[in-house]
């Protein structure tokens, strides 16, 4: 649910029924403030700097992109980017745990004195909540090896690695420190090529630049393949098509590329309601060669499948990042997350290395793909 909520964001100025999508998380946020102020057993100045602080965390996020990320130095974004989303992730699980006890109040299963002016239901709830924080952030960072094995009979020459990504991410939050362990990680593979399903930049290509990020990319020992995301859309797509030339990505719009054995073909993002019509980018492939394609968002699989494509990659899900976005996210795709088959095309849909938002992973991981190609 978060993981949509964010996409629309960027629009919210320009198209007032927008703010329709604010509806539910600000509910949600009356509630969780009314339980915090009651279940506290404290003096009511601290009730109600309690209620403000919650809050004002929850307003933090949209107040940062309505006054525009730019303005702030990096550092002082980062902070108020990761407390804001953050809290989004804190309040959807504070209203599953007060809806929760207020069910099991009105059955006679929670005493009443357990949520108000509560030592323990106050401990109990922090407790809960800070476990299940600390958690993500700990599953987040432990990023998951997914081994592929990929047959064909299409002739190679020799067996072929590949590392795939997606959804990395980078900007405010997934600073160059961290990416710079990602490429660490992409080396030790030692692969013959990396494959990213875009989405390589998060919000803003700022942080990128001031950081030169695209030095770490041209730290990894492979030839790099992308296509574009919606993020490098919100971004502002010149900018980050700049940054992919600065950063020696070979950035495939709607084009195919020969590399050795291989065709990869990749389209523009579905943001670009102009892009080609995947048919239309066939007729410049080489459909002798193991063809790869990367597609970001996996919508219509159905399309390779009748191009007669050997392989698709793609991200954009998150897998629905925190449960129970992963059931939110099975249900809007026909496959969400991991791998798929189509008569002769495999398809394979990654949860993404990096992640939007706050650092957490619940339900779902962030991983990486070495997926080996062979006869």
């Amino acid at each position: 649910m978060l993981l949509y909520l964010h996409k629309y964001y960027i629009f919210l100025h320009m198209r007032p029924g927008f703010f329709l999508i604010l509806l539910l998380p600000l509910i949600g946020q009356t509630y969780v403030t009314w339980h915090i102020y009651q279940i506290l057993p404290c003096p009511t100045w601290v009730k109600v700097v309690a209620a403000v602080l919650s809050v004002a965390a929850f307003l933090s996020f949209f107040v940062l992109f309505a006054m525009g990320t730019d303005r702030l130095s990096i550092t002082a974004t980062q902070y108020i980017y990761e407390i804001g989303t953050t809290w989004l992730i804190a309040l959807l699980y504070l209203v599953m745990i007060f809806l929760v006890l207020d069910f099991g109040r009105l059955v006679h299963l929670v005493p009443r004195h357990f949520l108000f002016n509560s030592v323990s239901g106050s401990i109990t709830i922090f407790v809960a909540i800070t476990a299940l924080l600390t958690y993500g952030n700990i599953h987040y960072r432990n990023k998951v090896r997914q081994p592929l094995t990929i047959k064909t009979e299409k002739q190679l020459n020799h067996p072929i690695k590949a590392v795939m990504l997606s959804d990395l991410h980078l900007g405010f939050h997934n600073r160059r420190p961290e990416f710079a362990r990602w490429v660490d990680i992409i080396n030790a593979e030692n692969p013959d090529i990396v494959l990213i399903a875009g989405d390589i930049i998060d919000i803003s290509v700022r942080p990128l630049l001031e950081e030169n990020v695209a030095q770490e990319f041209r730290r990894i020992n492979a030839p790099i393949y992308a296509c574009l995301g919606n993020h490098e859309y919100y971004a502002s797509e010149p900018l980050a098509q700049q940054f992919y030339h600065d950063a020696g990505i070979h950035l495939l719009r709607d084009t195919a590329a020969v590399v050795g054995d291989l065709c990869i073909i990749g389209r523009d993002d579905r943001t670009n309601t102009m892009r080609k019509p995947l048919l239309d980018v066939m007729q410049d492939a080489d459909s002798t060669k193991f063809s790869i394609l990367l597609d970001h968002q996996p919508h219509h699989l159905e399309l390779a499948e009748q191009c007669g494509i050997d392989f698709q990659f793609s991200g954009h899900t998150h897998h629905g990042q925190v449960w129970p976005g992963n059931l939110i996210t099975e249900a809007m795709y026909e496959c969400a997350f991991g791998s798929h088959r189509r008569g002769d095309t495999q398809y394979y849909v990654s949860s993404g290395i990096g992640i939007w938002g706050g650092k957490y992973r619940i339900g779902t991981r962030s991983e990486y793909i070495v997926a080996t190609i062979s006869n």
